[in-house]
């Protein structure tokens, strides 16, 4: 490998050695998603009957590791969240003790906590080195590469099957205290097929996103939608948290060209990756695609200096003066703040006045039994998007934009593009409220 061989040979552990590095009352912190080091972390619980007070702080926990999902955890560790997976609601669902939530804007979300204190561990993912000793965190720098500068010890799984991906994903072995090797497949997020009710939000949220346009767009079956009704768009450009497998196949079907872009121009912006193995592939020195941190990617002031800048989100639901629940439903924290209020606020603050935010939603939920555009949010409730920062609600009967609009403009607006047979009952609980 060159001369940083024997340098790198040297910092070579087992995956069980990482747990011995864990001491009591710590911060250790880990990459996130498709980027997250499985091995270490499935041998995180090996160190519980020596310490206490272990806070482990994550984003999407792909795994119901040991270290959080058993009860006899609580007190030696606990899992903070930046955003909610399955694994972390099921354990707060089962009152383990050993999940709590926190409070974050993604592009603060290292920063803020690195005011808290400074983080004994960061244990990420890798690729192998090259001949000038360089690794590659490759599909995520959202956090990863602030918390790694800081950190009192740096542990890095190296993974042969991670791509190597290009702008600020680059760190020197000498910068690195210990190296794990554990190869697999990287974590994968399957696309899911919209219905005929999400292709509707998705032709709605098309009619708004012109030409030229630089779009942020996120995972699952509404953005997809939305992706798929883009395919006659021309020329739009990428400024994204997350990079999905729809931005790739858009790229391949010349819609996405970042020629129009005013900021770095014709590239792909982001700050971490999750989707298919075909995406991996496709990143692999993929020199069109740049990963940057978090907190430049995410900060509004970077993204209003996007042209025609969209940031197309999707909701929980949303009330009558346009506040926006995409997280909660009362105090039952389902996932996180994310990125939404970050894109949402740079896009409508865009440079040249032709930014635009969208939250999109399905007009009803459980089964069609109640309406997403509700009168008041349930008590306890988190705000994710202020009312003061919402533009564009779409749902599969239309679109509002409320931006601008008084409280008895903004009720009208969302009544007309909530399902129909909730439509009388809004009505009337807007009279009763003075909001009509």
């Amino acid at each position: 490998m060159s001369k940083f061989n024997d340098l790198y040979k040297s910092k070579l552990i087992s995956i069980e050695q990482v747990a011995d590095l864990i001491k009591s009352d710590c911060d250790i912190i880990v990459a996130q998603c498709a980027s997250e080091p499985q091995g270490c972390m499935s041998k995180f619980h090996l160190a519980k009957d020596r310490v206490k007070e272990v806070k482990v702080f994550s984003v999407l926990t792909m795994k119901p590791y040991d270290f959080y999902m058993k009860p006899e955890m609580k007190g030696h560790f606990e899992l903070c969240s930046w955003f909610h997976a399955p694994g972390s609601r099921q354990a707060i669902k089962e009152k383990t003790g050993t999940v709590t939530y926190v409070p974050n804007m993604l592009h603060r979300a290292a920063t803020d906590r690195l005011k808290v204190r400074k983080p004994h561990m960061f244990v990420g993912t890798c690729t192998p080195p090259d001949e000038k000793g360089f690794v590659s965190l490759s599909l995520g720098v959202t956090y990863e590469k602030d918390i790694l500068e800081a950190a009192e010890i740096v542990v890095l799984e190296v993974n042969d099957h991670l791509p190597r991906t290009f702008g600020d994903t680059h760190v020197h072995i000498t910068d690195v205290d210990y190296f794990v090797e554990y190869s697999q497949v990287p974590p994968t997020l399957p696309s899911p097929q919209p219905d005929e009710e999400a292709m509707r939000i998705g032709e709605y949220i098309a009619e708004l996103v012109d030409d030229g346009s630089t779009i942020q767009l996120g995972i699952g079956e509404i953005p997809n939608a939305a992706a798929l009704s883009l395919r006659n768009k021309k020329d739009l450009g990428v400024h994204t948290e997350m990079m999905v497998d729809s931005m790739m196949e858009l790229y391949e079907l010349g819609v996405i060209t970042n020629k129009k872009k005013a900021l770095h121009n014709g590239k792909f912006i982001c700050t971490f990756a999750m989707g298919s193995e075909k995406l991996y592939q496709w990143l692999d020195n993929n020199p069109s695609v740049e990963f940057l941190r978090g907190r430049y990617v995410n900060d509004p002031c970077v993204i209003r200096k996007n042209s025609k800048m969209v940031s197309i989100n999707t909701c929980i639901m949303v009330d009558f003066t346009g506040q926006v629940a995409s997280e909660s439903i009362g105090i039952s924290q389902y996932s996180g703040t994310g990125g939404q209020t970050d894109t949402a606020e740079g896009a409508i603050e865009g440079f040249d006045g032709l930014g635009k935010s969208i939250i999109a939603c399905r007009s009803t939920a459980r089964n069609g039994e109640v309406s997403t555009i509700v009168p008041v949010l349930p008590e306890g409730t988190a705000v994710t998007l202020h009312r003061s920062h919402t533009d564009y609600i779409v749902t599969e009967w239309g679109y509002a934009r409320l931006t601008g609009l008084t409280v008895k403009e903004r009720t009208k607006a969302l009544i007309s593009i909530a399902h129909p047979k909730f439509r009388d009952e809004l009505t009337e609980k807007a009279m009763q409220m003075g909001y009509i």
